[in-house]
């Protein structure tokens, strides 16, 4: 008997990378020694400190009980700590900051606290797809904004105040950006402060790439007033290679702090102990934990530069993060492009398309992968290198 499903779900549809890696996993399981190199998971281990807590609090009396909502305080002094020493940035960790089980759990937790049916949402294209789909889910409205590269990624405030945004709540901005790459400023940030609050909008930053391959990390809440207007997301996902222990936080002002705990307290029962014991020792890391990843991903981003240079792309030397951005040559579809890719090579990229219709043209290369894989990706382009031209040139004409 099949029973109806909500009518909610049919306003989204199920995530790319769900989908697409069903098939990429079919073609592993037949024998295809197929390289991935689209998702951002990091392939790399955590901290042996952050182990090493984890394995201590296991054993420890009362770890395996029902966990605080709002996490252990040991926990929210440390972010409170690193958001201080990192961005010097204040955050009072009694009611400033709610660690959450993954940043992606706080899109929903702050959409569900602000958004009503029928209020608008500032989306960025390209953008992370959740912003989407969790409008779509709750009845919201996503309006979405243009990035362009010719504008270094970043809003063109000019034509967002020529838009009606009598209806928009929420706007989401993401730097470092992803997919591409584009870094942010404290001028961007000042900017965004000033229009959320000309037009009574909560601003959110999406944060969790500040210190991949970046000199610079910056938070939104660093800018005077940011508080009044603005949320930030953050993760360890990415900075500590804990992507599987889904640790995360939104910071911000008591009164937004409260709203969002409201609508989390009704979703879960609290963090495993031991990973906020693993979470604390993370963000207590020393800096040469930053500098030895950094290295890691700086020489295998060179690599992906080589590789992306063979398809014939063009790249920002300049762009931040753990992806890199590649504007494929004009008129090449990308998404016809990536499975040609995957179906003559066994090499997976991610198509631009997926992150809006900006992305078109491009592709983007995730750097959870290693340089031996890096190097064989290479090598089979280039021993393909007149079957792949010949696509490129089939591609460019269809």
């Amino acid at each position: 008997m099949r029973i109806p499903t909500a009518k909610r779900l049919e306003t989204i549809e199920e995530y790319y990378f769900s989908k697409k890696l069903r098939e990429v996993r079919e073609r592993v399981a037949s024998g295809k020694p197929v390289l991935n190199m689209a998702i951002g998971s990091p392939d790399l281990n955590p901290p042996t400190e952050v182990i090493q807590a984890m394995q201590d609090a296991v054993l420890a009396e009362g770890t395996h009980k029902y966990q605080s909502y709002q996490g252990i305080p040991e926990l929210r002094k440390a972010i409170s700590d690193f958001y201080n020493a990192k961005y010097k940035v204040s955050l009072n960790p009694e009611n400033e900051i709610l660690p959450l089980m993954g940043s992606k759990e706080g899109i929903m937790h702050i959409s569900l606290a602000y958004l009503n049916e029928g209020d608008e949402v500032l989306v960025p294209n390209p953008g992370y797809p959740t912003y989407t789909a969790v409008a779509n889910l709750i009845g919201a409205k996503p309006v979405f904004y243009d990035l362009i590269e010719n504008n270094n990624w970043e809003p063109d405030f000019h034509s967002l105040s020529k838009m009606d945004l009598s209806k928009v709540k929420v706007m989401w901005v993401n730097y470092p950006n992803m997919p591409t790459g584009a870094s942010g400023s404290i001028s961007l940030f000042k900017k965004l402060i000033d229009f959320a609050k000309k037009h009574s909008i909560l601003l959110v930053n999406d944060n969790p790439y500040s210190f991949v391959l970046n000199d610079n990390p910056i938070s939104i809440l660093s800018i005077d007033g940011a508080k009044d207007v603005a949320l930030e997301l953050n993760s360890l996902s990415k900075t500590f290679n804990m992507a599987g222990w889904r640790v995360g936080m939104v910071s911000g002002s008591l009164d937004k702090i409260e709203a969002i705990l409201k609508v989390k307290s009704n979703m879960d029962s609290g963090m495993f102990l031991g990973i906020q014991k693993g979470a604390v020792a993370a963000l207590q890391i020393k800096d040469a934990w930053y500098d030895k990843m950094n290295l890691i991903y700086n020489e295998r981003r060179e690599l992906i530069w080589q590789l992306a240079s063979l398809l014939g792309g063009s790249y920002d030397k300049k762009a931040k993060g753990m992806f890199v951005w590649v504007k494929l040559r004009d008129g090449i579809n990308a998404v016809e492009f990536i499975d040609n890719i995957l179906y003559q090579n066994d090499i997976f990229i991610a198509p631009g398309d997926i992150f809006g219709s900006n992305g078109k043209g491009y592709i983007r290369f995730s750097l959870c992968i290693t340089k031996e894989n890096i190097k064989e990706a290479i090598d089979r382009l280039k021993n393909k290198e007149v079957q792949l031209t010949n696509d490129l040139t089939m591609i460019n004409q269809s």
